[in-house]
């Protein structure tokens, strides 16, 4: 066992990564969605820290290993946790599952060349595994491959469309493409399938790979219109007020946009346009 583990250390060795600023939102726990089907491997992004704990037993069990990575994995220890896949990996070889729970660690490290390879033989041993696809598409989208993100995310939401994160994730890519119709159609979508995903994901990272301020307003924006399209006033507003302190140049269409009629009668849509001296439209 000694040499064994001298050997993977060789192959697996301490790294130290540098936090990035701006991480996907991909994943949330099933258990927090109400009415969803069961998403628990998908990704949030965060920085990597060295091995912290003793290796994996050689008699432990499949079911002990996974659920000792799954462990690792939550309290951000991605080595120790890429140690036990690998270990797990060695007694089932060709778990879909297992090769996707590895590929998201790798992904947490900013290891994309090993999460690629990792969620592709995922997908090749399970063709209908939804999740393999929709993290496939958030190595490449991490990349800036934003077309060939969509096409994951696309295969994704075709094997199963009742994931809140898939079209979040969707939305983002198409964004990013500077596509904005077909991204609110799949950002509404998420939000009718859970209307909290935004709020999730802002906890976690951002969304769409903004390169400007301009469409980080856009943005904005646009979620405000979703939200008050839906009815919720209060988130609504609360992305408007970004989209005004961000300057969004169209901000005028507030007035005349038909997804804030309703919230155009609310006291605190008048506050907060009073808030800001703005143009009347003519």
């Amino acid at each position: 066992m000694g040499n064994k583990w001298g050997w993977y250390m060789a192959c697996c060795p301490k790294v130290l990564l540098v936090p990035v600023s701006l991480l996907v939102f991909v994943l949330v726990p099933s258990s927090t969605l109400q009415g969803q089907a069961s998403h628990t491997d998908q990704v949030q992004v965060m920085p990597p820290l060295l091995r912290t704990i003793d290796p994996p037993s050689a008699d432990a069990s499949v079911a002990d290993l996974e659920s000792q990575a799954d462990q690792l994995r939550v309290q951000k220890l991605y080595l120790d946790a890429l140690d036990y896949y690998h270990a797990a990996m060695v007694k089932e070889p060709n778990s879909a599952r297992l090769m996707n729970k590895l590929g998201i660690a790798e992904l947490m490290m900013q290891r994309y060349r090993e999460a690629k390879k990792s969620f592709e033989q995922s997908i090749k041993v399970d063709r209908k595994f939804a999740d393999a696809y929709n993290n496939l598409g958030v190595v490449l989208y991490e990349q800036k491959k934003f077309g060939p993100a969509v096409k994951q995310y696309r295969k994704a939401i075709a094997i199963d469309g009742k994931s809140a994160s898939f079209y979040s994730n969707l939305g983002a890519a198409l964004f990013s493409k500077k596509e904005f119709d077909p991204s609110a159609v799949a950002y509404q979508k998420a939000l009718e399938i859970d209307p909290d995903v935004f709020e999730r994901s802002s906890r976690g990272g951002v969304q769409a790979q903004l390169p400007s301020p301009d469409d980080r307003a856009h943005y904005d924006y646009t979620v405000a219109k979703l939200y008050a399209k839906m009815g919720f006033s209060e988130r609504s507003l609360e992305y408007l007020r970004k989209a005004m302190e961000e300057g969004y140049k169209d901000f005028n269409n507030v007035y005349k946009d038909a997804e804030f009629a309703q919230l155009r009668k609310d006291k605190r849509f008048t506050e907060l346009m009073a808030s800001k001296t703005l143009p009347l439209p003519e």
